[in-house]
């Protein structure tokens, strides 16, 4: 099963999450990244994230095998949308679970970190002025 997904639909946390736990859990740590109405002191109305799915999924993969690795987890899932989405909806999220919360938490960190810097993923925001940029969201 993969632990990297790309969605251009919006995606239920509560089902992502339970997929991750099991009798072994003593932690859960998870990260939800939303669109804001804000960005660099600018005002935004929305945004589009587009990906290069094929090599987006492999280096999320990569980031997931890696951090089950680094960390004693039990399992680690992450999801970010691509598309249109408007301001409030989730744009990202992390789940991690292991035994104890230390392992937990600092995996969680480590996954939206490394998935902002390393997955072809851009985004084009949209501004109350009415210009647009692309950015990088890392």
């Amino acid at each position: 099963m993969a632990r990297f997904a790309l969605s251009d639909t919006p995606f239920d946390v509560a089902s992502l999450r339970a997929e991750l736990l099991d009798a072994r859990v003593g932690a859960y740590a998870s990260f939800e990244g939303w669109v804001r109405d804000h960005n660099d002191g600018r005002a935004v109305d929305g945004l589009r994230y587009e990906a290069y799915a094929a090599l987006a999924e492999r280096e999320g993969e990569a980031i997931l095998t890696e951090a089950m690795a680094r960390f004693p987890l039990l399992d680690a899932r992450c999801v970010h949308r691509t598309g249109d989405l408007a301001l409030g909806e989730l744009a990202v999220w992390v789940g991690a679970t292991a035994a104890h919360r230390d392992a937990a938490f600092a995996a969680c960190r480590f996954i939206i970190d490394e998935v902002k810097a390393r997955v072809p993923i851009w985004k084009h925001e949209r501004y109350r002025d009415g210009a647009a940029d692309w950015l990088h969201p890392g």
